[in-house]
């Protein structure tokens, strides 16, 4: 087994692709990871905002978590719809392409992909935030954490859908289900206590109130608690990653995530009021999350509270999944319309886009570094992409039924029409909030990606012109010979097998010798020998011995200048290049011998035209010990 075996996996065949494929069990913590994470920072960044308000905070973070809740449903119903009309997969971006025309489209491809690139940015920042408030000592290497777990989700990737899936697993249960223990646990203590719980560790008194409450404020609460949101889209562009049914499952899947992260979002707001628990600032000395001053006040510092908190930082690290599942995919889709390089739409080892996983990866690392792998720097660039998207996909949706007209249309364009009005609304609420913040990123980052689509999609264009062809081949032209070329330094076994070769291709060779060089006097002798004799005494021509002067040793530019002189000689002739290269037995051995050959192949294909041609001839160092 050799390295890239131990790291990624063997390779998968083809026809195995649908053992490749997920259900709902393992849908979840695949596409889903991003979406139900978020309930463990989006009521903090909620809570975080409304500090200055002291224990009135608190209280107003039940409505707002019924804002956001409502919303999520709106969301859940279109994207419902749109996996049944879509089962290809795309999302947003193949909705606003094929119904709101091609400029929609790369708007919301644009915005997804600025969403995928932060949504794992924060969700590995936030769970090393969330290890270092827990091990301080821990602080200086928080980028290099970050840029570990990165490395170490990036692979798992690599490995495959079904096995990401399968190691994401148990985390993710685990971090649902010791979640949904302290919400049940709380909410009894609730129902037993009239009303009143007494905390089993108190949290740390609410500060005093230093800011009047204001709808300004309020926009700005909801338009941070709105990063729950964020992931739902994963479902719909990863439609094709699940087995038959394929349309049910994914709608499936659909349901357990968003009602699962209802439940999270309606318990854990409900408790931290009735608790009243407040945000505490993550930049002071005694900084708590929010869920571990909950889970301390319903069950105390035990066992399950490090087991709960274990949960809580393993999933936030591990969510930055969502996007490599989908980033890859959005990828390919718009690589299919020329709009990105062709290279994303092809499939590795694995079975996944390996291109689409790799960019990600270091799009995310360049983020974490720019940014210090710090949550609250990036959480002010997040959702805007996401809503945009969100608008995008409904109001697609909506044309979508008008276009269609089948039974029931009117009610399915009722439901994405409200999706596309709300989450309208929202882009611009969380627009306007967290503009200054930083927001304004996502926006230079939007335009200069679409810009790029569009250079990418004229650069395909042009080629596609130059490269069509209406004409028949050239029958009389083939009976000329081309020239055959051949660079050659010393004589051995490698030379030899390139002149043989060489012959095989043209009665006319050219052999190239840049000199002056230790072998040049020797070399003339044996071509004497070994060349010449052998080919008279064949009765054929023998080739040439060309001494190709260089003062300044310099070997490739010399010959290339020759090759192109001899093309300009002959405008009526081919030029075949025969370039003997020595293939190492081992990977390690590359670096034991110079690569001028392949170096010298660029060059050609660089400043070469169409009737001068590379040809290696390769000689095996393995085959012939």
């Amino acid at each position: 087994m050799n390295i890239l075996d131990l790291v990624v996996g063997k390779p998968i065949k083809t026809t195995d692709e649908r053992a490749e494929q997920v259900g709902p069990a393992q849908g979840v913590p695949i596409f889903g990871l991003d979406g139900l994470s978020s309930a463990a920072y989006g009521p903090e960044a909620a809570l975080s905002l409304l500090i200055p308000l002291g224990l009135l905070g608190v209280r107003y973070i039940v409505p707002i978590s019924a804002a956001i809740i409502t919303l999520l449903v709106i969301v859940y119903f279109s994207y419902r719809q749109t996996i049944a009309a879509y089962p290809s997969g795309g999302g947003s971006y193949t909705v606003a392409r094929f119904n709101l025309g091609a400029p929609a489209g790369l708007l919301a491809a644009a915005a997804l992909l600025a969403d995928y690139v932060l949504t794992a940015a924060v969700g590995i920042s936030a769970g090393v935030g969330a290890l270092i408030s827990a091990v301080p000592s821990l602080l200086p290497h928080t980028v290099s954490i970050c840029l570990g777990i990165l490395i170490v989700i990036t692979i798992l990737n690599l490995r495959g859908v079904r096995e990401a899936g399968t190691i994401f697993a148990v985390p993710t249960y685990l971090f649902v289900g010791t979640l949904l223990v302290t919400i049940a646990g709380g909410v009894l203590r609730v129902i037993l206590s009239g009303g009143h719980p007494t905390p089993v560790v108190a949290p740390p008194p609410p500060p005093a109130m230093t800011e009047a409450v204001s709808y300004w404020l309020l926009l700005k609460v909801f338009a941070s608690g709105c990063t729950a949101l964020t992931g739902v889209e994963a479902v719909s562009n990863g439609v094709k990653a699940f087995r038959e049914p394929t349309v049910k499952n994914a709608q499936r899947t659909l349901t357990v995530i968003i009602f699962l992260l209802a439940v999270l979002l309606a318990g854990i707001s409900y408790l931290v009021k009735t608790y009243g628990i407040a945000a505490t600032d993550p930049g002071q000395p005694g900084y708590q999350s929010v869920l571990s001053m909950l889970t301390a006040a319903v069950f105390g510092k035990g066992i399950f509270y490090y087991l709960t908190i274990g949960a809580i930082l393993v999933v936030l690290s591990l969510s930055a999944n969502t996007a490599f599942a989908d980033f890859p995919r959005l990828c390919r889709a718009i690589a299919q319309n020329n709009y990105l390089p062709h290279v994303f739409g092809y499939r590795g080892r694995r079975l996944v886009y390996t291109y689409g996983i790799v960019v990600l990866a270091l799009l995310c690392g360049g983020v974490l570094l720019l940014f210090g792998g710090i949550t609250d720097r990036l959480i002010p660039l997040y959702a805007v992409g996401a809503f945009l998207a969100f608008t995008l996909s409904q109001a697609g949706m909506v044309m979508h039924w008008r276009k269609n007209r089948g039974p029931h249309w009117v009610k399915s364009a009722l439901v994405n029409g409200l999706g596309a009005t709300v989450t309208g609304i929202t882009t611009g609420v969380v627009l306007v909030a967290k503009f200054v913040e930083g927001a304004w990123i996502t926006l230079l980052f939007i335009p200069f990606t679409i810009g790029c689509f569009v250079l990418v999609r004229r650069h395909y264009h042009a080629v596609k012109l130059l490269t069509s062809c209406r004409d028949a081949v050239n029958v009389a032209g083939l009976s000329q010979y081309p020239i055959a070329v051949i660079a050659i330094d010393r004589w051995s076994s490698i030379t030899c097998q390139g002149i043989e070769f060489a012959a095989r291709l043209s009665p006319e060779v050219i052999a190239v010798h840049v000199e002056p060089n230790e072998h040049s006097e020797l070399l003339q002798d044996d071509w004497e020998q070994y060349v010449r004799k052998p080919f008279e005494a064949a009765g054929k021509e023998p080739p040439q011995l060309h001494l190709l002067p260089s003062p300044y040793r310099f070997v490739i530019v010399p010959f290339v200048q020759f090759v192109l002189d001899l093309s300009r000689k002959h405008p009526d002739r081919s030029i075949v290049v025969v370039i003997p290269e020595l293939v190492e037995d081992k990977w390690y051995e590359y670096f034991l011998h110079n690569q001028r050959g392949r170096l010298l192949e660029w060059v050609l294909l660089a400043r070469g035209n169409e009737r001068i041609f590379t040809v290696s001839a390769p000689w095996y160092v393995g085959k012939r010990q």
